[in-house]
C-alpha cells in the first residue's frame, strides 16, 4: 500500500477545475516538504508545486500554473491539496504528490523521498 495516496482527477473541459487530494497514513504531513508533479505518457516529470513543512512555509510554483493554482495545507486532515483552476487543454497525465523529510524549502527540481501511485487528469472538451 503507498504511503501517500492522491485523489481527486478526472476528466474536465478547458477552464474548469480540479482539486487535488495527497494524504497520508504513515507520515504527518506537515513535517515534510509535499511536492505535486505530472507526467504525460513516455515524458519525464513535470513540476507542478510545493510546499515546504509547516516551520517553513515556503511555496513554489511551475510557471505556466502561477495564478491558476493554489497549493495548501489542512493539517487536522493530514492532507495536502493543489486547487487547480483555469485548466488548460491537456492530455492523460498522472498527477503524484512526493514527500521529503527534508521540510525546508522545497523545490520542484529535486528528489523526493517517497511518492504516491498518483490519480488521473485529463483536460479535453
Amino acid at each position: 500500500q503507498s504511503q501517500l495516496m492522491e485523489s481527486g482527477g478526472g476528466l474536465v473541459q478547458p477552464g474548469g477545475s480540479l482539486r487535488l487530494a495527497c494524504a497520508s497514513s504513515r507520515f504527518t504531513l506537515e513535517d515534510y516538504a509535499v511536492g505535486w508533479f505530472r507526467q504525460a505518457p513516455g515524458k519525464e516529470r513535470e513540476g507542478v508545486s510545493c510546499i515546504s513543512d509547516s516551520n517553513d512555509g515556503y511555496i513554489e510554483y511551475a510557471d505556466d500554473v502561477k495564478g491558476r493554482f493554489t497549493i495548501s495545507r489542512d493539517n487536522a486532515k493530514n492532507t495536502v491539496y493543489v486547487q487547480m483552476d483555469s485548466l488548460k487543454p491537456e492530455g492523460p497525465g498522472l498527477y503524484y504528490c512526493a514527500a521529503d523529510a527534508s521540510g525546508y524549502m522545497c523545490d520542484l527540481t529535486r528528489s523526493y523521498d517517497y511518492r504516491g501511485q498518483g490519480t488521473q487528469v485529463t483536460v479535453s472538451s
